[in-house]
């Protein structure tokens, strides 16, 4: 890690302190445009449309877990720990990773890539999110919620990113568990533990994560070989892959039954599971058959378009009842 850090610490066309400083104005206050941009930067480390993912995960368990809508107060410090706890946990990823995504045309664009952000500057940002995250989260919902939230993102960060990403064709299957926690964290901020139900949860989005991420894959997959990242679609054939996709969405329409039967879900879950999980399953058969990246990335989109629904299909199947 050190190494890396070393490496990116100086790129070409950085202008080094002398340099700046021959250059009259060069200590003038920075303009609103310059800090505007600093701040996305930083913002762009946290990978804001992974974290929206993971909160529409959230705040729906939570309704479940309170058959009903939770105390406005609760779902906000849930969140916004939520939200702190995944973005420290990305930038942390972003650090680490920061020499295979200058490989990448999907990543080249990213703030340690570009020089946007220093490699510190995103470690400290990163320490420092986790630490707010479980600050809040102990101080406003509880300590298993805290501690669940920096336990996924820590699995996320030391587990896959650092132990399996580069070494192991399985590391979005084993690494998918950190993003599968926050139905987990759900739960425990309105019941103070855990049961089946959440469990169940936590398998069906597990058991999603390597067909919507194998199907982006298969779309990158020069970009995952240039980078020697052993993912599926790098390491197999196209068919393994697809039929492993196409065998992990059946698992997670079947986990999606199995919660309805344990949540006691009523027809409006029902439908919206059977609907979107049958595309779910169709669009991965169909991937087996035309093994193109335009199949594969159908199956992408609506991968996240199923999740959405369903957990959306359980809080109002809760909220109308």
């Amino acid at each position: 890690m050190l190494r890396l850090w070393a490496r990116h610490e100086a790129r070409p066309g950085q202008a080094n302190l002398g340099q700046v400083a021959s250059h009259p104005g060069a200590f003038a206050l920075p303009t609103r445009s310059t800090v505007l941009a600093r701040v996305g930067s930083y913002v762009a480390l946290t990978k804001p449309r992974i974290v929206e993912l993971l909160l529409v995960t959230t705040v729906p368990t939570m309704v479940v877990a309170a058959h009903g809508w939770p105390p406005a107060g609760l779902v906000l410090a849930t969140v916004a720990g939520g939200t702190l706890a995944a973005g420290g946990a990305n930038a942390a990823n972003m650090y680490v990773d920061r020499d295979i995504d200058s490989l990448m045309h999907r990543t080249v664009r990213r703030p340690l890539v570009t020089g946007a952000v220093s490699p510190r500057g995103a470690l400290v940002f990163s320490i420092a999110l986790e630490a707010a995250a479980f600050a809040l989260l102990w101080a406003g919902v509880n300590l298993l919620a805290a501690a669940l939230a920096l336990g996924a993102a820590l699995f996320y960060v030391l587990v896959y990113t650092l132990l399996l990403k580069r070494t192991s064709s399985q590391n979005i299957v084993i690494g998918g568990a950190a993003g599968a926690v926050p139905v987990l964290v759900g739960w425990a901020a309105v019941k103070g533990g855990l049961a089946w139900p959440p469990l169940v949860l936590f398998a069906l989005v597990f058991l999603w994560t390597p067909p919507h991420f194998w199907a982006l894959a298969i779309r990158y997959r020069e970009d995952y070989a240039a980078a020697q990242v052993p993912m599926m679609p790098v390491v197999s054939t196209f068919r393994r892959t697809a039929s492993q996709i196409l065998a992990y969405t059946l698992a997670t329409v079947a986990a999606s039954g199995l919660f309805g039967v344990l949540a006691h879900m009523h027809l409006a879950y029902w439908a919206v599971a059977a609907l979107s999980g049958g595309v779910f399953v169709w669009l991965c058969a169909r991937l087996m058959q035309a093994p193109a990246p335009a199949a594969a990335m159908k199956v992408f989109h609506w991968s996240i378009t199923y999740l959405s629904l369903l957990f959306v299909a359980m809080a109002l199947d809760v909220v109308v009842r």
